[in-house]
């Protein structure tokens, strides 16, 4: 079931059904809501500012448990997370976590999902692209627009095999580097893994854990020296970056 889209407000006050979804203490204070129907519901008035900005780039809108779930297109992700963290009326400026959902329903599609909040606002906002399970499985980065967004980006390729285009780093972040056995929490993962215990055995005791850090999140050179030649040139190449940043930031620094 697809909940009706209501129309935004002119300005970025809630509306009245939402301002009355968020509960309250006697100090004002906002606490957890009770009683919410399953479906349905006050809308996140976000939801029609995106149909309004991005017309048919968004497929549909749904209320599920008092949070609105707003499913776009791929190709129109990462412009819609930019504007709505720099949007005055939107200003989600709180990127909760990205994730992925696999359904057995061998036909129904994965879907990739953003989690975001508008603390001024007090507006939680949930964002989907659905990707054919036999399609590439990729999706923009917003590493750009949340930095916070660089392990959240890598623990979901890890675990489902989403490439998110533009991560200046994206390897895996739980499992080594030269890990074989596919994504764990993809359906057709096996509960006990693709090899035998002493296989997997083998392959543990033969990686090593440090070289699954970056120089930055360790200082220790043999771990660098054993990294994968592809992973070395990525590392250099985000030094080089944050570098050529951080002398601009001085520059600017002495320029005021």
């Amino acid at each position: 079931m697809t909940a009706p889209i209501v129309p935004a407000p002119e300005n970025s006050v809630p509306t009245v059904a939402l301002q009355a979804a968020i509960v309250a203490d006697a100090n004002g204070a906002p606490m957890t809501p009770t009683n919410i129907a399953h479906r349905g519901g006050p809308v996140n008035p976000t939801a029609a500012a995106l149909v309004a900005r991005f017309g048919a780039a968004v497929v549909r809108s749904e209320v599920t448990w008092g949070e609105t779930t707003v499913f776009v297109t791929r190709e129109a992700l990462h412009g819609m997370v930019r504007w709505l963290h720099d949007e005055p009326s939107e200003r989600y400026d709180y990127l909760v976590d990205v994730t992925a959902v696999e359904y057995r329903d061998a036909d129904r599609p994965i879907e990739v999902v953003w989690h975001l909040r508008a603390l001024a606002h007090r507006r939680f906002l949930r964002l989907k692209v659905e990707l054919a399970k036999r399609a590439t499985l990729s999706v923009p980065s917003i590493m750009d627009i949340y930095s916070g967004a660089d392990w959240l980006e890598r623990e979901c390729y890890d675990m489902f095999g989403i490439r998110f285009e533009g991560h200046p780093d994206l390897r895996r972040l739980l499992m080594w580097e030269t890990y074989k056995e596919g994504y764990p929490l993809r359906k057709d993962f096996p509960l006990r893994g693709r090899f035998s215990r002493a296989e997997q055995l083998k392959q543990a005791l033969a990686a090593d854990p440090e070289a699954r850090y970056s120089m930055e999140e360790l200082s220790i050179a043999d771990a660098f020296d054993s990294l994968p030649d592809d992973m070395k040139r990525r590392l250099a190449e985000r030094a080089e970056r944050l570098d050529t940043s951080h002398v601009s930031d001085v520059g600017d620094e002495v320029g005021e």
